[in-house]
This record gives C-alpha cells, sequence and structure tokens, in this order.
C-alpha cells in the first residue's frame, strides 16, 4: 500500500509492508501533524498506539519508514542522527519497520524544519 506525506512544501511517496502496525496507520488515515527533527531524521506523532512487534530494529537503512512505539510516532530516517556510530542509521529505539520512502527522499527531507505541518493520505 502506498502512501503520501506532505511536510511543509514536501511531498514523498511510501510504500507500506504487511504488518500490524502498518495496518493500523492506515486504518488512521488521513492524518495530520507537526513535523520534528532529530539529525539527519524527521519524526511526528500519528494517532495510533502499537506495541513493538518482532522484527523491531534500532539501526535502519535509510530511507525505512518506521513507528516508534514508546512517541506514538512516525519516523523517516535518512541519513545519520545524534547517536549513530560511523555512518549508520541508529534511531532513538527499536522501531517497528513499516516500509520504505520513495524517490530522493535525502534532499526532500533535508529541507524539513522543526513545526512544518504533516498531513499523511
Amino acid at each position: 500500500m502506498k502512501i503520501r506525506i506532505k511536510i511543509g512544501k514536501v511531498e514523498i511517496f511510501a510504500t507500506l509492508k504487511e504488518t500490524a502496525t502498518a495496518d493500523q496507520v492506515l486504518a488512521a488515515l488521513p492524518m495530520t501533524s507537526s513535523a520534528r527533527t532529530w539529525g539527519e531524521e524527521v519524526y511526528f506523532q500519528v494517532p495510533v498506539s502499537a506495541a513493538l512487534e518482532a522484527e523491531a530494529k534500532q539501526v535502519v537503512v535509510p530511507g525505512t519508514v518506521c513507528f516508534w512505539t514508546q512517541g506514538n510516532c512516525l519516523a523517516l530516517p535518512y541519513g545519520r542522527t545524534p547517536i549513530s556510530k560511523g555512518t549508520e542509521c541508529r534511531l532513538a529505539d527499536r522501531c517497528n519497520i513499516l516500509g520504505t520512502l520513495e524517490g530522493d527522499f535525502k534532499t526532500l527531507l533535508g529541507g524539513v524544519r522543526d513545526g512544518d505541518p504533516v498531513s499523511v493520505e
């Protein structure tokens, strides 16, 4: 399933896998939020609460769509965060893996600022 994420003037698409958390996110669409940044990661709170899944990871490939269970947030990492070691993409905690971003997500997400409005549909 594909979703469209608008953050400020940025529009990006993602393909979600079939997981319990992805199903919850899809059921909650459309949704709005406010963007936050943490190093090269954009995250935003969503009206979903989910348990940590068995395949949850803390170190992911840039462009992975993640769900941070402790903050009820979608996380879109596209590079290094403040706790990365070397060139890895390390999230604050283990997160559920929902899918992947499409296109030139590094350039697009690099222009996002704290407080930018978010809509997901």
